[in-house]
């Protein structure tokens, strides 16, 4: 094993036994009251994070709360205990400074990640945009239905709001020359609950080698 992935392994689990340490002194200096107090924290921050992953969560948005749920209980739980034990072992003060610098560095980490994320979704937007919409004219059926779902993952992964108006653009033009190439065709990928990631292709008819089909 690599000497700096061994250092890492140990240094998180010293992490956590101090952590749990903490934890164990805080629940026991709250007391009844203060172990109440957390569990409603607790709840709280459940309902909350379920609220968001539902909201956010492109499919099975019951699954993902309920993962949001348990784990934003757990963190609350964690955070509160270990400072509570902080706050008996080092004091208030000490204990202020150390979580004004923890909240600091999850803040750095996060906006990092989040510039990375961006840079790396920055290529998948970079389409050949057509102006007029003739495009479409020159694509088979299976070949609309792939820009759909291609486009449909671009439009996850930018931000940009010219590019998401370009991609939005993009793929009303495609399904409206699905719908004008076979209306009940289109009309039966509808009803069968089309998503952003269904291939619409799969219920619209057309010659593969056509690749305009005249109305």
């Amino acid at each position: 094993m690599p000497l700096p992935v061994l250092l890492r392994r140990c240094a998180l689990v010293l992490l956590v036994l101090v952590g749990g340490a903490l934890a164990a002194v805080g629940g026991v200096s709250l007391g009844l009251p203060g172990v109440i107090a957390v569990g409603l924290a607790a709840g709280v921050a459940a309902c909350l994070g379920a609220g968001v992953a539902r909201d956010a969560a492109p499919r099975d948005p019951r699954q993902a709360a309920l993962d949001a749920a348990w784990r934003s209980a757990v963190v609350t739980v964690a955070v509160l205990l270990v400072l509570s034990g902080c706050v008996v072992v080092a004091g208030g003060t000490l204990t202020l400074l150390l979580a004004a610098i923890g909240g600091l560095a999850l803040l750095v980490r996060w906006a990092v990640r989040r510039v990375r994320a961006d840079r790396r979704a920055t290529p998948a937007v970079v389409l050949p945009l057509a102006t007029d919409g003739g495009w479409v004219q020159e694509l088979s059926v299976p070949a609309l239905g792939r820009e759909w779902v291609r486009t449909s993952a671009a439009l996850a992964q930018t931000r940009e709001p010219v590019a998401r108006q370009q991609l939005v653009r993009r793929r009303q033009e495609a399904l409206d020359e699905l719908e004008r190439r076979d209306p009940e065709g289109f009309a039966r990928w509808l009803a069968g609950g089309a998503t952003v990631d269904s291939d619409p292709a799969e219920y619209v008819s057309g010659d593969p080698a056509a690749g305009y089909d005249a109305a």
